[in-house]
């Protein structure tokens, strides 16, 4: 279990990381509304990795079930988004897929370069 915590810090760290890096390149080549639509959208996804790592967490023999809740953070901020005016979905879908970008920035350098143990 300490792989798994050590992976779960980690993962939340490059994905903060990714999301300030890519908050600053969205507010300097679009406007602040684009940048802070997209931090809404990174922010849920860093609240969603949360979620998906607490289920992971209470995964057993007797509970094979994961949480359905995840998927309707992310559906009721597209719902949010698609009906405010000042809201757009791009950026806030973008954002919120983030911090799948920063499991496969960890992942392919590992299975391209894997060490032995």
């Amino acid at each position: 279990m300490e792989e798994y915590y050590q992976l779960k810090q980690t993962l939340l760290l490059v994905t903060l990381a990714m999301t300030g890096v890519i908050f600053i390149t969205v507010w300097i080549f679009y406007s602040l509304n684009i940048a802070l639509n997209y931090l809404i959208g990174a922010c849920t996804g860093v609240v969603y990795l949360r979620l998906l790592a607490k289920d992971v967490e209470r995964l057993s023999e007797e509970n094979r079930r994961m949480s359905p809740s995840r998927f309707a953070l992310f559906c009721g901020l597209i719902i949010i988004a698609s009906q405010r005016q000042n809201l757009h979905i791009v950026p806030i879908f973008l954002g919120f897929l983030t911090y799948k970008a920063a499991i496969l920035g960890y992942m392919l350098p590992s299975t391209i370069f894997p060490t032995s143990k």
